[in-house]
């Protein structure tokens, strides 16, 4: 994909530079909401993009660092950057175990693997005191980052959850293009290749799926803080279901497309919402319609495009040097 590796950088700094002035014309809320639900898809693409590993579980991620991060925040008195750093902490810890487990399956074992394991997460999240059960945990204050930065004000604190999600991006794009993401690759397109080469394909995936736990679980830890709430509704195995279509509707195993994904499905929620239940109604009906008419998301259709062009391109300027060199 060369337009991919030549353009991806570039495209990255426009679009941080779009986001640096984005809260001048849109709800700073709404835009931090998105950068937290974009981080936890791009977190969830590294795996089934680059792994090609379909977790239903990843709910339990990103739930469970909201309620570690906001009980830390509100229970402990701790610094809001502290408890969300704790939350990804426990979150990787998390996928440390659950990858034990779940990476010696493939498959649909491997996703109802993970769907048991976020279930289990979720009762416990619904009985432990707290997480305040049914409730959740409310109120979590937004105390001055580091006792310097006030964060109570909300354009403050979306330029805090941009930077998080720019290190967590930039963390996920150097993984896919380092020597280790191409290992990934190659479990993916062929593992028992990737065996036979004398590749520990057992500890790569272990590592991707770690890692893919720890972002997960820095986007919830993230949200909370946003909206000083911790909820089931973040653990629950409709979230885990939201991020795979997030996913799917930008273009799976693209740089870019779970940011597009995560943009449209949350903005259909926000603006839909006067439809009540109807929106996951229309959820489903753009979900089969990406999956009939763009099968590769909204960026992957995007990117082949591009390269088809540019293979034609180079096709046709190598015609014309062959046309030429006879005349010379």
């Amino acid at each position: 994909m060369p337009i991919v590796r030549n353009w991806s950088m570039n495209v990255f700094a426009v679009l941080v530079v779009l986001a640096l002035a984005a809260p001048l014309v849109v709800y700073p809320v709404f835009l931090m909401n998105v950068l937290c639900f974009a981080l936890f898809a791009c977190a969830f693409n590294l795996l089934i993009g680059y792994v090609g590993l379909l977790s239903f579980g990843h709910a339990m991620f990103f739930g469970f660092a909201a309620y570690v991060s906001g009980y830390a925040v509100k229970g402990w008195g701790w610094d809001p950057l502290l408890g969300i750093l704790v939350g990804t902490v426990v979150a990787a810890a998390m996928g440390l175990v659950a990858g034990a487990i779940a990476i010696r399956r493939q498959g649909i074992y491997f996703a109802m693997v993970t769907l048991a394991l976020s279930q289990m997460v979720f009762f416990f999240c619904l009985q432990a005191k707290f997480t305040g059960g049914e409730d959740g945990i409310q109120a979590i204050p937004r105390r001055p980052l580091l006792g310097l930065i006030d964060i109570r004000n909300d354009f403050v604190l979306y330029y805090f959850v941009l930077l998080i999600f720019c290190a967590g991006f930039l963390i996920i794009y150097r993984t896919i293009h380092s020597p280790f993401g191409q290992v990934l690759k190659a479990i993916r397109e062929n593992e028992a290749r990737a065996i036979s080469l004398g590749y520990a394909v057992d500890q790569f995936k272990l590592i991707a799926f770690v890692l893919s736990a720890a972002l997960a679980g820095l986007a919830g830890a993230t949200k909370a803080i946003v909206f000083q709430l911790a909820s089931l509704t973040d653990v629950t195995w409709q979230m885990s279901g939201e991020v795979v279509l997030m996913t799917l509707v930008g273009g799976m195993g693209t740089v870019f497309g779970p940011i597009v994904g995560a943009a449209i499905i949350v903005s259909m929620q926000n603006y839909l919402s006067g439809f009540g239940e109807w929106v996951l109604v229309i959820q489903g009906v753009i979900f089969v319609t990406m999956v009939l008419l763009f099968r590769r998301g909204i960026v992957g259709e995007m990117i082949a495009l591009a390269n088809r062009r540019w293979t034609a391109k180079r096709r046709q300027d190598e015609l014309t040097i062959r046309e030429v060199r006879p005349a010379e």
